[in-house]
């Protein structure tokens, strides 16, 4: 047996005449989730319907909910467009369900349909209440039930499901997220990939002051947000070399400082060479020494890219709620350090003077650093990686 599932948009519907090629980059996305599913998808300009077998429901469902662009998934029953039908339809489906009052809303694209909207609900509405014993609540009731005259069959539904809304993913172009082992990034990953930009990942690692367990956390941390995209990779950056350059070269209040400017600039090259349109990170004003603001016009002076910060404005409670939500935050919080806590120095300055930022740097050759750094990244293709990993 078939199971009908309407698809409502939500943001999508405001795009007007781009509304289209929000929709395409959606079905596009929906194909992608449901590979290996049997199903058949019909869309239009205001919502979309897939159907698929009785017992395919429920991964179905599972695999609908991580999809961005969806607004809301009803399961509905379809029954031919005639008033009896519909009205027996209803009655069939509320006879399952405990409630003391309900209300019947009825939409009708078909104008053809003999009774309009109003006619539609009053008429279901005064055959519920013979055949069932409750009342009609038109304010607050227990139960809506939801009846849609379309061209092809009347569909029903009671049960709606919240989608987790957002723009389509890939419909923005591609980021860089610069995703480290902490709760912050991934959750400025997941607010980037809700807001339709596609990501690709760039990992600082720096053996072996870090550890292999390390870059797992964060390719599992990668494997979470890849749920919701099915295109990231991983691109390993040997920070090695550079770190310890700085570490030897640079006062220890501004060893930070310099690194972060090292990463923005590989960042950037970097960024270029796999075109992305903008860098994102987990930066939150004030939450550290170098997110200050004074550090970030500092450190961000090394690139004219845009830097998008989702956590920018958000305290570590409001982040760590959706680590939560996101299934993030108890692979964040596993204890092995990043090279960003590694060297970090007792007392790192909050309010850097770039002049002496860039006297620093002139202590050692960082343009041969970046350079070699990034001819050594190594690439990893998450969807090749093994499952064990989730």
């Amino acid at each position: 047996m078939e199971k009908l599932l309407l698809i409502k948009y939500g943001e999508l519907t405001t795009k007007k005449g781009n509304r289209k090629v929000f929709i395409k980059m959606l079905c596009k996305n929906i194909e992608k989730i449901l590979y290996g599913i049997n199903y058949n998808l019909e869309q239009n300009l205001s919502c979309m319907y897939i159907k698929v077998e009785e017992k395919d429901l429920n991964v179905c469902l599972e695999k609908l909910l991580q999809v961005f662009g969806i607004h809301s998934i009803a399961i509905c029953e379809s029954v031919n467009n005639n008033i009896e039908d519909i009205q027996n339809k209803v009655v069939e489906i509320l006879k399952n369900k405990n409630f003391n009052s309900f209300k019947i809303e009825t939409k009708r694209s078909n104008k053809k349909f003999s009774l309009n909207s109003l006619e539609v609900s009053s008429k279901v509405g005064g055959f519920v209440l013979k055949n069932i014993s409750c009342k009609v609540d038109v304010h607050n009731p227990d139960i809506l039930v939801n009846v849609e005259i379309r061209g092809e069959a009347t569909y029903i539904y009671v049960d709606v499901i919240s989608g987790i809304g957002g723009y389509p993913v890939g419909i923005q172009g591609k980021g860089l997220l610069m995703l480290s082992g902490g709760i912050d990034s991934p959750v400025a990953g997941y607010l980037s990939l809700k807001r339709g930009v596609d990501l690709e990942c760039l990992y600082f690692e720096s053996l072996p002051h870090t550890s292999l367990e390390a870059r797992e956390k964060v390719l599992k941390l990668a494997s979470i947000l890849n749920e919701y995209s099915l295109n990231i990779k991983v691109h390993v950056v040997p920070f090695t070399n550079i770190q310890e350059t700085i570490y030897k070269n640079a006062p220890d209040s501004y060893i930070i400082t310099i690194m972060r400017r090292m990463m923005y600039r590989i960042a950037d090259r970097y960024s270029k060479k796999i075109k992305c349109k903008v860098i994102i990170n987990g930066e939150s004003i004030g939450q550290v020494a170098s997110q200050t603001l004074t550090s970030m016009v500092v450190i961000n002076s090394v690139t004219n890219k845009p830097i998008i910060r989702p956590v920018a404005c958000m305290d570590k409670l409001e982040i760590i709620d959706i680590a939560n939500k996101i299934n993030t935050y108890q692979t964040s919080i596993l204890p092995y350090e990043d090279c960003c806590t590694i060297f970090l120095p007792k007392h790192p300055v909050i309010n850097p003077e770039l002049d002496k930022c860039i006297e620093i740097e002139k202590t050692f050759n960082y343009e041969e650093l970046i350079n070699e750094t990034i001819n050594n990244i190594q690439v990893i293709n998450l969807n090749k990686v093994k499952n064990d990993l989730l």
